[in-house]
């Protein structure tokens, strides 16, 4: 099963552009995570829409950021990315009259429900600038 590295992705982009000044274009982004400018313009796109960066056209273009990471959690780019849900596991719809399925079905929504929350606070307690701190100090 493949893992969604979307926000460990963003999350290593937006602490890039601030040590860089805050602004970075589509091609320095696609070859610090190894992909093409297309796809980083479209995941970058979630972001735009959410206002923590802003795209800037023309040949001195690129992303800019539009808030200091002292402002944005992780959790505040999770939301951006609109995971459907943090963990791959599911219920299974199989035989919905099933009281067999319906009470598996059950624990897995209750425990998945809780671990969520659970993730969810935990990355609203970080903050970028955290991030960005951890990173100048190892480099230092």
């Amino acid at each position: 099963m493949q893992r969604d590295t979307r926000l460990a992705r963003l999350l290593h982009v937006l602490i890039h552009m601030h040590l860089r000044g805050g602004m970075t274009t589509s091609d320095t982004i696609a070859q610090m995570l190894h992909t093409q400018p297309s796809l980083v313009r479209r995941t970058m796109a979630a972001l735009r829409e959410a206002g923590y960066v802003e795209s800037i056209a023309g040949p001195k273009g690129g992303w800019a950021l539009c808030r200091g990471l002292g402002e944005l959690t992780v959790r505040d780019i999770y939301a951006a990315i609109a995971h459907k849900s943090a963990f791959a596991l599911g219920a299974a719809n199989d035989n919905p009259a099933c009281p067999v399925e319906s009470a598996v079905n059950q624990v897995l929504e209750d425990a998945l429900g809780a671990a969520e929350e659970a993730l969810l606070r935990r990355l609203a307690q970080v903050r970028l600038a955290d991030l960005a701190r951890r990173v100048k100090a190892s480099t230092a």
